[in-house]
């Protein structure tokens, strides 16, 4: 739980693939462009140097002014055809881009849909809980009553995924503004993360007063509603590197209490996921 791995979504890998398929036909293009230019150039320089033979021998002019006149003539239609040929280049590469936009677009929208449409499961209770938040006060089960909340472990000097993860929660605030998800960010180190340095904290990632509470309290209460409420790894270290160890996942609790989904902040389209689900509870469970 706690390896740090970022994983691809359908549309990031569809998002390659295009790319790679519109680099691929540009360099066709220009290379199709070389051995075209290439092979029109024999002609063009044929005629370039037999008109430049007939300025040096004018007696020869009368006698041979019929292939003069071809030749002029093959002169003039070689020299438009690359011209021709370029403008259509030119449209190609312009309609590559184009195209490869418009396809990532219906790529998106599929998944956006496919994400609508698919079913919120139940992963059981989160019991009730007592703690501190950053400005002091208490915070805990009461507080969240009735509310579809956002819950993630952290803590403020993790050398690892904490930041993935608060930017992850921090990223949330703008497409839930206007609904009363709250966003609860539970500190493993409470011993260290004191109150004062949580508000420090949040402030860093510009949390919204009265949407993103930061908690502390006693470590054996936090460690306990991570492994047996949220059913998430945790450890203080320990028995390892002396660092604490946490799940990166962030956890959905509807109204209920109910938890209805895990959503690893490592992975990309983790906030696309969990707001498409946030999305379907606030419609399932409306204030």
């Amino acid at each position: 739980e706690g390896v740090w791995i970022r994983r691809a979504s359908p549309t990031s890998l569809c998002w390659w693939l295009v790319t790679a398929a519109s680099a691929t036909v540009l360099c066709f293009a220009q290379r199709w462009s070389v051995w075209t230019g290439s092979a029109e150039a024999g002609p063009m320089s044929g005629s370039a140097v037999r008109l430049r033979l007939v300025r040096a021998a004018p007696s020869v002019v009368a006698r041979r002014l019929g292939s003069d006149e071809i030749m002029n003539t093959s002169f003039v239609t070689t020299d438009r055809a690359p011209t021709r040929s370029g403008i259509a280049w030119k449209v190609t590469l312009i309609l590559i881009p184009l195209i490869t936009l418009g396809l990532l677009l219906w790529l998106r929208q599929l998944e956006v849909n496919a994400l609508r449409q698919r079913t919120v499961s139940s992963y059981g209770t989160v019991p009730s809980f007592q703690l501190v938040n950053q400005n002091g006060e208490p915070f805990g089960s009461a507080q969240l009553a009735g509310k579809i909340w956002i819950a993630d472990f952290i803590y403020t000097t993790c050398p690892g995924p904490c930041p993935m993860i608060s930017s992850r929660m921090s990223e949330l605030q703008k497409p839930l503004e206007k609904t009363d998800v709250h966003l609860v960010s539970f500190s493993v180190d409470p011993d260290k993360d004191t109150p004062q340095v949580l508000r420090s904290y949040a402030e860093k990632w510009q949390a919204e007063p009265g949407r993103w509470d930061f908690l502390t309290g006693p470590k054996s209460a936090i460690y306990k509603l991570s492994h047996d409420g949220f059913k998430l790894a945790v450890s203080d270290g320990s028995d390892a590197q002396g660092i604490p160890v946490h799940s990166t996942r962030m956890v959905l609790v509807d109204r209920h209490g109910q938890i209805r989904g895990y959503y690893d902040a490592t992975e990309a389209d983790a906030v696309t996921k969990l707001v498409a689900d946030t999305g379907h509870l606030l419609r399932e469970q409306p204030k």
